[in-house]
């Protein structure tokens, strides 16, 4: 299915795809990008992988690894609209923004996604830039009491004033003039900032464009403001940045059995991206690194993202790949989990975690038996605890049989391990 046929804003099923975050930060070019969509249409494409996102200040000229720099001088058109920095992005030039990438992107059968600040650029509101198609001017659209504390590039808009939505308007047309198919919009969740949230949603309507509308970051966000995110966005993360580390994997486990049931068609609860593979290249955190996740973590990371059903944004450099990460991502039993239904955690009990899965037509259970704990283990897994009976079953990781001819399974289970079984029934 091309990227034009592809409905974005429904999103039938959790969105997967590249970010250039974990791998670039705030400092990805376009060459980097192309051959990341390369990478991604000749090997990933096939496993449903289609989206291929630019993170934030592709307009800052100046943007460097490890941090932001303060009064960046980012690039705007007349109406104080972001363009992307043509020294990073040199078919940007003569104001064709990311008009020409997007269509390279789709060329691949790929589809094209962008990060945005919430707000309106303070560089804007500073040379109070004229709002396309109103008397309005960035000053008026502007709040300059609402910050993001830790980003400098814009302030918030002033709802009560026409201006702002008017500013969200044009810069959305002007993303759906580009060929944009994905909007990643930050700092719209913590604190949650209902009035941008919906005055976003509404500009990419008013934009006549197929956009899906990706929220973050989501750290403390309650499962109280679902029918609202449902109604305005695709996706919405459940936590701040997670990072290559143990603990962040693990502080995911309870989010997830909190927010998996919920999960439908149209609006994701995410996890937050993979930092799998080779990141850190000019990454906000660490240096340039294959992940430090150990392989027994990474497919605990990967089996709770496809049990959790959430969005599958990977975050390294793909054409650096490794063998053992590519196939993370293309192991069709896995990731057939993200149409499963009624994933769920059913039992926590000191380092053990169970869950479970059924296939759409019901013929089979996947049951994931997780275990914590920092050394390697054997658990006595009584099937009757899990809702199977005695059989055999298929390891999804190793592809290996399993007989479970006693009501009590033993299953090895490595430190931060997880065994990913799939049983008929």
């Amino acid at each position: 299915m091309s990227a034009d046929n592809f409905d974005h804003a429904r999103a039938a099923t959790p969105p997967m795809g590249w970010n250039s975050w974990d791998c670039y930060g705030t400092a990805v070019t376009e060459d980097e990008v192309l051959a990341n969509a390369s990478y991604l249409a000749e090997h990933l494409l096939p496993y449903g992988w289609r989206y291929v996102v630019v993170d934030i200040q592709w307009y800052e000229p100046t943007a460097r690894s490890g941090g932001y720099n303060d009064n960046p001088p980012v690039v705007l058109d007349e109406f104080g609209r972001q363009l992307p920095a043509i020294n990073r992005f040199p078919s940007a030039a003569d104001g064709r923004g990311f008009g020409p990438l997007a269509q390279q992107i789709h060329d691949l059968g790929l589809a094209f996604g962008l990060h945005i600040m919430r707000g309106i650029p303070r560089r804007a509101v500073e040379l109070d830039l004229p709002i396309e198609g109103t008397s309005f001017t960035a000053r008026d659209a502007a709040d300059q009491t609402s910050t993001c504390p830790w980003n400098p590039d814009n302030y918030g808009l002033d709802h009560d004033h026409p201006a702002a939505q008017a500013y969200y308007d044009a810069q959305v047309r002007q993303f759906a003039d580009w060929g944009v198919d994905f909007i990643k919009a930050d700092d719209m969740l913590s604190p949650f900032h209902h009035r941008e949230i919906a005055a976003y949603a509404e500009a990419i309507r008013r934009s006549g464009r197929d956009i899906a509308l990706s929220l973050s970051p989501g750290t403390h966000l309650s499962t109280m403001h679902l029918d609202f995110l449902r109604a305005n966005a695709v996706m919405w993360r459940v936590s701040e940045d997670l990072w290559d580390r143990w603990e962040d994997v693990y502080a995911q486990f309870t989010r997830m059995a909190r927010w998996t049931a919920l999960q439908q068609p149209g609006g994701w609860a995410d996890a937050d991206m993979l930092p799998l593979g080779r990141i850190g290249i000019r990454a906000e955190r660490g240096e340039d690194r294959m992940s430090r996740l150990t392989l027994d973590e990474q497919q605990t990371l990967m089996t709770l993202w496809c049990l959790g059903r959430s969005p599958l944004m990977f975050g390294g450099d793909l054409p650096s790949n490794d063998q053992a990460t590519l196939s993370l991502l293309t192991n069709r039993g896995v990731l057939s989990l993200l149409t499963a239904e009624g994933g769920r955690e059913v039992v926590r009990e000191g380092d053990l975690v169970l869950w479970v899965s059924d296939s759409s037509d019901g013929a089979d259970r996947s049951v994931a038996v997780f275990w914590t704990g920092a050394a390697p283990t054997t658990i006595q897994l009584p099937l009757s605890s899990v809702g199977v009976d005695p059989g055999s079953a298929v390891d999804l990781w190793s592809g290996e049989s399993v007989i479970a001819d006693d009501a009590v399974l033993p299953l090895e289970v490595a430190s931060h391990g997880v065994r990913l079984l799939r049983f008929a029934r």
